[in-house]
């Protein structure tokens, strides 16, 4: 197997060097050193060619282009780390910034930037020509880059809702639908959340309860209208409600107390856990 990615080391170019010397091929000195061709070739090419190349000064040369200081795009051009420290001051994304330059400079290539290279520039504080108090503009608010694994484990860490029960102790008899009375709910925000509905589907009968929320979503109103909504079911009809895990649900015992209906929380990210809601909220094909 040949390498193309990992830096050459000092017998390695001692090795090159000798090859050179003996007349070889790039091919041939690539294949002793299990490297691929272009590696060695651009090695040879980069320091004098074959007449000139030394092993000792390529080693030098290589050290010097790791410890030279690089400057990114955003950094080596000052009008375009004006616009991106403008952009951040008016509280748009990294992503909105790149779009926007290229609709109010569409003749002006040298402002063009991908929002991956102002992510670098912002996050990389040592060297980096946007100040480091701007990183604080950025709507994660944060000063270092976290990656999607980091982030769904700090999520996992933090249990928004407490107390929750799974929907994997859930009584056998909801997932047979025999016996009516084991609710599924979800809460619907309206235009510019100025407006939301409580959704409630009953799936062995399918019947369906709306109550609106229509000016305060918070936790303790929302289990307020909730209990406000079954509390005029019969009994018989009052065994259980699945939820998603959303934040409104953060005082379910509340609700569980004023109606004595136990609430399961569906697992993250699983809305076809209750299937039935989440077809009935669905807009019409």
């Amino acid at each position: 197997m040949v390498s193309r990615g990992v830096v050459l080391s000092v017998v390695e170019r001692e090795e090159i060097s000798r090859g050179v010397v003996e007349g070889d091929s790039g091919r041939i000195i690539a294949a002793r050193l299990g490297r691929h061709f272009s590696v060695v070739n651009r090695e040879i090419c980069r320091n004098g060619g074959r007449r000139a190349y030394r092993a000792v000064s390529a080693q030098e040369r290589a050290g010097v282009q790791v410890a030279r200081p690089k400057l990114r795009k955003v950094e080596a051009n000052p009008r375009l780390a004006h616009a991106v420290s403008e952009g951040l001051t008016r509280r748009w994304s990294p992503r909105q910034i790149a779009a926007r330059l290229v609709v109010d400079h569409p003749g002006d290539p040298e402002l063009r930037v991908s929002h991956e290279a102002i992510y670098q520039a912002l996050y990389v504080q040592a060297r980096g020509a946007l100040k480091v108090e701007l990183t604080g503009v950025l709507r994660c608010g944060g000063t270092r880059r976290v990656s999607r694994t980091e982030r769904v484990a700090i999520a996992a860490k933090r249990q928004v809702i407490p107390n929750m029960v799974l929907i994997s102790d859930r009584p056998a008899e909801v997932e047979d639908r025999a016996v009516p009375g084991h609710w599924e709910g979800d809460l619907i925000m309206g235009a510019a959340n100025a407006s939301a509905i409580i959704t409630l589907v009953e799936p062995t009968t399918r019947y369906c309860i709306l109550q609106q929320v229509p000016y305060d979503h918070t936790a303790p109103r929302v289990a307020l209208l909730l209990a406000k909504a079954m509390g005029r079911l019969p009994g018989l009809l009052r065994r259980s409600l699945t939820w998603d895990q959303g934040r409104e649900m953060t005082r379910h015992a509340d609700f569980t107390i004023a109606t004595n209906i136990p609430v399961f929380f569906c697992d993250p990210h699983s809305p076809w856990q209750r299937g039935t809601n989440e077809n009935t909220n669905a807009p019409a094909a």
